[in-house]
């Protein structure tokens, strides 16, 4: 699945698309998503200048919407929805993720009922672990302006 692919799925625009391409999908089951990490990134101009390093929670965000990714896409209405972030828990950051860097995105349906999921996802720079966490997420009426 490419980017247009995704963006038929989840509503993330850039700057805050962060996902590039879907390698893996078993519906409602495990996503593996990539994110490539260049020096092109809006957040690089300030975190940091002179070291760059992605910011743990854009990690964290990119793995959750890899989890949007996998459930969304199952929903029949979903151009009149959306699936909020409602939880992390466990987040660890193992190793930092820099400019050239490829994450590999893993994410796993723990639970999934009525709307509420609860995924565990894990993010990796080649064979090394980068980050892991729970993430939880619920599903809700779009509210128009």
């Amino acid at each position: 699945m490419d980017i247009n692919e995704i963006q038929k799925i989840i509503p993330h625009r850039y700057p805050m698309l962060l996902i590039d391409r879907i390698v893996e999908l078993e519906p409602l089951k495990r996503i593996v998503a990539i994110k490539n990490v260049t020096m092109n990134e809006q957040v690089f101009q300030g975190h940091f200048p002179d070291a760059p390093v992605f910011p743990g929670v854009f990690i964290i965000e990119a793995m959750a919407q890899a989890g949007a990714v996998l459930l969304f896409r199952e929903v029949p209405d979903r151009e009149n929805k959306l699936m909020f972030f409602t939880g992390i828990e466990e987040a660890k950051f193992r190793r930092p993720v820099v400019p050239g860097d490829q994450l590999r995105l893993e994410v796993s349906v723990l639970k999934y009922k009525m709307g509420y999921a609860k995924l565990t996802a894990k993010a990796y720079v080649g064979d090394q672990l980068a980050a892991e966490a729970l993430l939880s997420s619920a599903l809700a009426d779009k509210h128009k302006k």
